[in-house]
């Protein structure tokens, strides 16, 4: 580990003990994490032993599922799953691939669609027995409503979401709330938690939700933030060494060309 790597190990093993981080996520999908940058994380992760939680490109996503068991993923997120067909297309994917789960891995579909919500109670019928739990992405359901982003905390997305926890606590399904998680948000995670809540998460880090009963939540929140951060320079640093690694000898053999060349008359 680098430098960087080590401060953020430092940030992992804090908001384990402090402050209920129990996952970190990565996103074959919208963040499009490369197989060496996941393999980074995997390995932060496991040195503050802390599960992984892994969003895949698709409901049928196989090769993302087969690369799930390689690398040992507890959580697998299949994203915009907007119908019972879609959602029943997962179901048959994680078992081609799963078969028995010996892994124990759980299985999750995100609502982040207005589209999702209303096709909600023909979906948890699919779920129920088949997949683990729900994961509402708010930013995505937001903007599919055709509100801004800043509207993420408004009572309109809250109800909503409280609506999927009633739906998930009356058929034991989890729910985990995402999107744009900031102290701003903690009134409406609590009060998702009054109904049904087992986890919510930032781009990177994911908590239990018990952690809302504790008064260290904006610290939380913040550590985990400060991670991202430090993980994406970290990331630029490494991408910029590799991308300057064969500077000297691109430079040698422009010379070398440029000398060879005929000079014209």
């Amino acid at each position: 580990m680098n430098t960087n790597e080590r401060k953020m190990l430092d940030m992992l093993k804090r908001g384990r003990d402090e402050y209920g981080v129990v996952s970190v996520k990565a996103e074959f999908e919208a963040e499009g994490t490369r197989s060496d940058e996941f393999l980074r994380l995997l390995h932060m992760a496991h040195s503050a032993d802390l599960k992984v939680a892994l969003k895949i490109g698709g409901c049928e996503a196989v090769s993302d599922l087969l690369a799930s068991k390689l690398y040992g993923v507890n959580y697998i997120i299949a994203p915009m799953v907007e119908t019972p067909y879609a959602l029943s297309k997962f179901v048959e994917a994680k078992t081609k691939t799963h078969g028995a789960n010996e892994e124990a891995t759980e299985f999750l579909f995100n609502l982040e669609t207005q589209t999702t919500l209303d096709n909600l109670p023909a979906m948890i019928d699919v779920a129920k027995g088949n997949v683990d739990g729900v994961v509402f992405g708010r930013v995505d359901f937001t903007l599919s409503r055709g509100m801004p982003r800043g509207a993420i905390n408004d009572p309109s997305i809250t109800e909503a979401v409280l609506e999927v926890a009633k739906a998930c606590a009356a058929n034991d399904l989890e729910l985990v709330v995402g999107g744009s998680v900031s102290p701003a948000a903690i009134d409406a995670l609590r009060q998702f938690k009054a109904v049904r809540l087992d986890r919510f998460e930032t781009r990177k880090v994911i908590f239990d939700a018990t952690c809302l009963d504790g008064t260290s939540i904006e610290d939380g929140i913040q550590n985990a933030v400060d991670f991202e951060l430090l993980w994406l320079v970290n990331k630029q640093a490494y991408y910029t060494q590799i991308s300057q690694e064969d500077a000297a000898r691109i430079e040698m053999m422009q010379r070398r060309q440029n000398a060879a060349k005929p000079v014209m008359a």
